[in-house]
């Protein structure tokens, strides 16, 4: 494993960071670098009592989130399974990889702070042991 602290959710300085540096009236494309833990890690008060994996925890995140997504202009570009790491610190490894596109930063935002998101986010804290959410400036071709 690499010697990063786990990161799971963003913080208010790095939210803060993305409206103040993230160009306005820009879309937004989302990278997600996810790493999932072998078991879920459900709280007391989630109401998940069935054992399941990371990946399967995720799933539902997943079917919960993409409605929310939707509904702020957002889209889903692509997901994958990431395999090998060419140019990476020794020891990084990622599960899966998932782009998606926002309108603009602001609906970013929109969706994760609206009460439906942060009813569901739980399922996405318990999938996941690490993660990497990294907001870029979509350009057109190699200069």
């Amino acid at each position: 494993m690499n010697n990063f602290i786990a990161a799971i959710d963003p913080t208010r300085e790095s939210l803060a960071a993305y409206m103040q540096n993230f160009p306005a009236n820009t879309p937004v494309v989302m990278l997600n670098l996810l790493r999932f833990r072998e078991q879920a890690a459900y709280q007391a008060g989630d109401g998940q009592t069935v054992a399941i994996t990371g990946r399967e925890a995720y799933a539902t995140y997943s079917r919960f989130v993409l409605p929310l997504l939707k509904g702020v202009g957002g889209q889903p570009i692509w997901a994958g399974a990431a395999q090998v790491a060419l140019i990476a610190p020794a020891g990084e490894t990622w599960d899966e990889i998932i782009l998606a596109r926002y309108p603009v930063r602001e609906a970013f935002l929109q969706m994760v702070q609206s009460p439906e998101y942060r009813a569901i986010v739980f399922h996405r804290r318990a999938a996941l042991a690490d993660s990497r959410l990294i907001a870029n400036v979509e350009t057109h071709g190699f200069s």
